[in-house]
């Protein structure tokens, strides 16, 4: 008897740990399948996420037609890189944007009473960046491809800087070709 409980003691800690043990091999093996099934998420969100901007473009309407004005902005701004990024103005995404126009497009939002908000984030997304655009390009009242051009590279007196002029240069040149 007396044999018998210290035998007894030591298989059912040997069950136990073998259990744990089994245990955290399963738990590793789900955290796993997690990682695996998030990287497929995000991928599949990129997708959408470029099928709505392909399907946006093509809707996209301010007038002298802005889908090829639009592209032309995109070329000059970032040579067609949702992933470009300029440190030293903290520039981001296809658009180039930079947190103060996130604020003044949050801004605008709030003026016109809409839930809608921006975050700094949603300049990486193509779609949200051409929103931003869009919602920036309507609030100044902005029409021709020139005054859109060059608002958006200088702020809403774009058109009075002489410096966006050379911008707006290279933006005709894009839509030219």
């Amino acid at each position: 008897m007396r044999l018998f409980t210290p035998i007894f003691c030591f298989i059912v800690i040997t069950f136990l740990f073998g259990s744990v043990l089994n245990k955290i091999e399963t738990i590793e093996q789900l955290e796993n399948q997690l990682e695996q099934n998030q990287i497929q998420i995000d991928s599949l969100e990129n997708e959408i996420d470029t099928l709505n901007f392909k399907l946006e473009i093509w809707d996209f309407n301010i007038t002298n037609n802005t889908t090829h004005l639009l592209s032309a902005i995109i070329y000059v701004e970032s040579n067609n890189n949702d992933s470009a990024y300029r440190a030293n103005e903290d520039a981001v995404g296809c658009l180039q944007i930079r947190k103060c126009m996130v604020n003044d497009v949050n801004r605008i939002l709030r003026r016109q009473k809409s839930n809608l908000r921006f975050t700094y984030d949603d300049r990486w997304l193509r779609n949200k960046s051409i929103q931003m655009f869009d919602i920036y390009c309507k609030h100044y009242g902005l029409t021709t491809a020139e005054e859109i051009a060059r608002c958006w590279n200088g702020g809403p007196r774009g058109m009075q800087n002489e410096m966006t002029a050379n911008y707006w240069r290279k933006v005709q040149e894009n839509l030219d070709s």
